[in-house]
């Protein structure tokens, strides 16, 4: 037999680790010394410890452990239970990769500040412009708030119009209004074109109203890196006496769903004099 410290060397745990599954009743020594109170281990309880540890590496609490391991589980309820961890799991590795994915964006955002300069802000009269739209709700205005809600709506939007024939005539446009009471705002994803509103499709027609006045910055990149580009537009319209207006329209130049660090977008930001 082995002591605690020697079983809980061979398996690779500590032996405070050995007396925690002791306490709890889900790995007892073979014998205890009843004048010492020492722990003694068995060659054969190596493979119930390699268990409780894999089992526990899945994310399993030591209840649910011991029950597994004491056949208190039948195989049904033990797959629902694993299929259970794989779905907490794979949220877990995706909001964590959402996160990676913004610290990126952030440095990279960093590493281009200075680029841009107000004076490559320019203000000018807006015409108004006609666009076929699907809307959605996002939660904030917000760059990971807005990204997954608009980016499904452009691939819907395009396959619809393809469907009733009508062919864009201009960029991709978005443009963003409150939703109500709180941050949630309405997400519009349109496309310019050059039919009538009865136009029929799945889709909706509206004309967005000329701007007399508009503070426009060309944005270069990934839309989830434009805090840069907003900062710059932000400045200008305090350095020179103007007041914002609203959300930024943003005019899709150039985009690309596979390369979106390769885009090219105009954002619009309505203004007035104080």
């Amino acid at each position: 037999m082995f002591t605690i410290g020697e079983f809980a060397a061979l398996g690779r745990v500590s032996a405070r680790m050995l007396r925690h599954y002791d306490g709890v009743g889900l790995l007892r020594p073979a014998v205890v010394d009843p004048h010492t109170g020492y722990r003694y281990y068995r060659a054969e309880q190596l493979g119930r410890l390699n268990r409780v540890i894999a089992l526990k590496d899945l994310g399993l609490t030591l209840d649910q452990v011991r029950a597994v391991l004491d056949d208190d589980l039948d195989a049904g309820e033990l797959r629902g239970m694993l299929r259970l961890r794989r779905a907490q799991l794979a949220a877990q590795v995706a909001a964590d990769t959402a996160r990676l994915a913004g610290i990126e964006a952030r440095l990279r955002m960093l590493e281009t500040e200075g680029r841009m300069t107000t004076k490559d802000v320019v203000l000018k009269e807006i015409p108004a412009v006609r666009i076929a739209e699907l809307t959605a709700v996002a939660p904030s205005y917000e760059t990971p708030d807005i990204g997954p809600v608009i980016q499904p709506l452009y691939p819907e939007l395009f396959r619809r119009l393809e469907g009733a024939r009508v062919r864009p005539t201009g960029p991709a446009i978005a443009w963003y209004e409150p939703a109500g009471e709180g941050e949630a705002v309405v997400v519009h994803a349109g496309a310019t074109v050059g039919v009538e509103p009865s136009a029929s499709g799945d889709f909706t027609i509206v004309d967005l109203p000329a701007l007399p006045a508009a503070a426009t910055l060309v944005h270069h990149g990934s839309m989830d890196e434009v805090e840069a580009s907003m900062e710059v537009l932000a400045r200008w319209i305090e350095e020179n006496g103007w007041r914002a207006e609203g959300y930024a329209r943003e005019v899709y130049l150039d985009y690309s769903q596979e390369e979106p660090e390769k885009g090219v977008t105009e954002l619009q930001i309505p203004v007035s004099r104080r």
